[in-house]
């Protein structure tokens, strides 16, 4: 069995509770078979009376909803011939149209590399899936497409719209579904109210008038119900380390029978082959490795994950068949609290070096 001293990264995480980078956090460091450190941190919130936070506790997910949900839906499309990656936007969305945009596909979508513009604050005048889709369609773009990435909620908006269509089922619906054959829990879009007590809360939002809880903290994901395509999971840290030994096994050069097939071994290369979009690090809805990333600087040059709004993030690293959940409510009572920054790579090295990862493989 794998040994780890969690020692210095235990530390860490004690000092981002301290020094109020977060008030809750949650780790898992495993590998495809084993869970080598679980642990939590903090209280759910700032005040003697909250829930200490536990290997349980419930975190809006954020942007981790993109890679979990989202990119796995399109790789078993992509699997199952509904949808393929050179599939031009226009033929899945109609008001996808324009000279500008007219050869942007389902892969630049993914690769954040469509030309849209990372955010647009729509929910002061939109609703829902039609009201969006028109708006961010006919959107002018910010850069000539696949010259440049740009991180783009919008863009996975979009995605989640075409996996709707590809799939014939409402998006929540497909990725409730997902999590069940892959027997991960607890996740869920629009958590029900029986898991409020051990949800850490978000911000104390000043647009609706309250404090987030078991409530997306994303307002363009709110206004489009509570799941999107960018946005709209919660869950334990148990649950995303579920998910990330799924990864590792589907990456399994032999597979175990057993394990429930996430996508197939081909599709799921690909979708982690870092793009060919000038200075970009972005695979297909996956990030990878930059030694100035969140996940630090001892992962090797194949490990890929992502980061979450909300304080979350997931690395994985397929060579040394190692992957780190970190959950927390950085947002809470702020989302101007940028304080887990310093925190996330620290930990990620603390993490890789115990393990004996003492530099990047090149």
């Amino acid at each position: 069995m794998t040994r780890l001293n969690v020692d210095p990264a235990r530390a860490f995480l004690n000092e981002g509770v301290a020094v109020r980078a977060f008030p809750a956090a949650a780790v898992e460091v495993g590998t495809d078979r084993q869970v080598l450190w679980r642990e939590a941190f903090g209280a759910l919130f700032y005040d003697p009376s909250a829930p200490a936070t536990t290997p349980d506790t419930i975190f809006d997910l954020a942007s981790l909803t993109k890679v979990i949900v989202t990119t796995s839906l399109a790789m078993r499309q992509v699997d199952a011939g509904g949808l393929s990656l050179d599939d031009v936007v226009a033929d899945r969305i109609s008001e996808w149209r324009g000279h500008d945009r007219e050869t942007v596909t389902v892969r630049d979508l993914l690769a954040h590399a469509s030309g849209l513009t990372a955010w647009l604050p729509l929910f002061r005048d939109y609703a829902g899936r039609r009201e969006y889709q028109h708006a961010i369609a006919t959107l002018a773009l910010e850069y000539a497409p696949r010259t440049q990435s740009i991180y783009s909620d919008l863009g996975f908006m979009l995605l989640g719209f075409i996996l709707e269509d590809a799939g014939r089922q409402p998006f929540s619906e497909q990725g409730t579904a997902l999590v069940a054959e892959l027997g991960i829990e607890p996740l869920a879009f629009q958590p029900p109210a029986t898991w409020r007590e051990r949800i850490a809360p978000t911000e104390v939002d000043p647009w609706r008038g309250r404090q987030l809880v078991g409530e997306v903290h994303d307002e363009n994901c709110w206004a489009l119900g509570g799941a999107a395509g960018h946005a709209g999971l919660f869950g334990s840290v148990v649950a995303v380390g579920q998910f990330a030994q799924r990864m590792l096994q589907a990456l399994a050069s032999a597979p175990a029978s057993d394990s429930p097939r996430l996508a197939s071994n081909a599709t799921l290369r690909e979708f982690l082959t870092k793009s060919r979009v000038p200075g970009s690090s972005r695979a297909l809805g996956w990030d990878t490795m930059l030694p100035t990333s969140s996940c630090g600087s001892r992962m090797s040059s194949e490990a890929f994950g992502h980061t979450g709004f909300t304080g979350t993030s997931l690395w994985i690293d397929p060579v040394s068949n190692v992957y780190v959940v970190l959950l927390t409510n950085r947002v809470h009572p702020t989302r101007k609290n940028e304080a887990i920054r310093p925190i996330r790579a620290r930990l990620h090295d603390a993490i890789m070096e115990s393990l004996g990862k003492n530099e990047q493989e090149v």
